[in-house]
């Protein structure tokens, strides 16, 4: 005789509600609070969670080069060039601008710059151009506020001046009174960033839940067949899951099933929330922090031609600005390349012309300057 299972009344099927916690890989930005010089890891996580930002730092950068220097001595001007057109400045680069683009992106970036002037064994010829990474500096300031070091941290945790300190460059970025050292281009971005990254990683998963369909399979068990729901459940899963499996490798299978079975897809009926107001919104913000115009990082947004001159013009007296702030820097380097090879005087820093504009609408506007000219001339004759 076959034996007979007891009937202990009908089985409850168990249902299971899964779903991960999805966070977007910058968890920095959730916990972000203000400490002085420990959000320098902060800024540089900014950079690389957002690429726009990324882009319009290093437009800066790009866009203020275009170093040329003149001394007062003649006979020493070409070797100055020379110099500066071939000093080392580390892993394989050379020449002044490829200095300053480093100095640059850790001014922006960290709110200061730190060089270093190496010279030979001889000390009679500057050997090198090195940048250094501000959170390993410190600042001690003096008795008076143009009296400062710069010092590092020894081994025994003390904060020990550094040797030389003529050899050293600093150059703080929009120093404030409660930063004197210095403020990140980035400062204000942490919590925009935020929203914005969270933005993002929940779209990235509604894609992924409603974009790679899933299927919710329903089965219903008639009367007298509550003890062998579970059963049943289990075969359905095995025979649904090997005709998936027989989809991802070309092969069609069908499924079938008796008994009251229901199959919808998840997802199918929710809305994805428009995600493009409040990106833009967050985006202009951020765009309007760096100075960079709108058209230069690829953003199409409302502009008319006029709007984009006179955005053109501003950004030009950015570029002035951040220039600016390197000629201290590039003026020291000068100085010293000069009294190491026994010259005086003083170095000019000329910059290249920053051009944003239209050729075709410069040369229009100098002819209508011209035939304005001659129209004078002419009613004064």
């Amino acid at each position: 005789m076959k034996r007979r299972e007891r009937n202990k009344g009908p089985a409850r099927a168990e249902a299971v509600q899964i779903r991960e916690s999805g966070r977007h890989p910058f968890g920095a930005l959730d916990r972000y609070v203000p400490l002085g010089a420990g959000e320098l890891q902060l800024y540089r996580a900014i950079r690389e969670a957002v690429p726009i930002l990324d882009a319009a730092i290093w437009k800066l950068i790009r866009l203020a080069g275009g170093v040329a220097v003149k001394c007062g001595e003649p006979a020493a001007q070409a070797g100055l060039e020379r110099f500066l057109r071939t000093v080392p400045t580390g892993r394989g680069q050379r020449g002044i601008q490829s200095f300053l683009d480093c100095y640059l992106d850790s001014m922006l970036t960290c709110g200061r710059g730190v060089g270093e002037l190496v010279l030979d064994c001889q000390g009679r010829e500057i050997a090198a151009l090195l940048c250094a990474g501000p959170e390993q500096v410190e600042i001690r300031e003096g008795d008076s506020p143009l009296d400062f070091q710069l010092c590092a941290r020894g081994l025994g945790g003390t904060c020990e001046p550094l040797p030389w300190q003529e050899l050293l460059l600093f150059t703080p970025f929009q120093p404030e009174t409660e930063h004197p050292y210095g403020v990140s281009l980035l400062r204000s971005m942490p919590f925009l960033t935020d929203i914005l990254l969270k933005i993002y990683q929940a779209t990235g998963m509604n894609w992924e839940r409603m974009g790679n369909v899933r299927f919710a399979v329903i089965c219903r068990p008639g009367e007298g067949e509550g003890a062998y729901a579970q059963e049943r459940c289990r075969q359905i899963a095995g025979e649904w899951s090997a005709a998936m499996q027989a989809g991802k490798q070309g092969a069609v299978r069908d499924f079938v099933a008796v008994g009251d079975l229901d199959i919808k897809v998840i997802g199918a009926d929710n809305q994805v929330l428009d995600s493009q107001v409040p990106v833009r919104q967050i985006l202009e913000q951020l765009v309007a922090r760096t100075g960079i115009p709108p058209f230069l990082l690829g953003l199409s947004w409302s502009s008319t031609e006029r709007m984009s001159a006179q955005q053109a013009d501003l950004m030009t007296s950015e570029i002035t600005a951040l220039r600016r702030t390197l000629e201290p820097a590039v003026e020291r380097i000068c100085e010293m390349w000069l009294r190491l090879h026994g010259w005086g005087g003083d170095v000019t820093v000329d910059w290249a012309d920053i051009n944003l504009q239209d050729f075709v609408e410069e040369a229009r506007a100098k002819l209508y300057l011209a035939q304005a000219e001659a129209i004078r001339e002419e009613e004064r004759t």
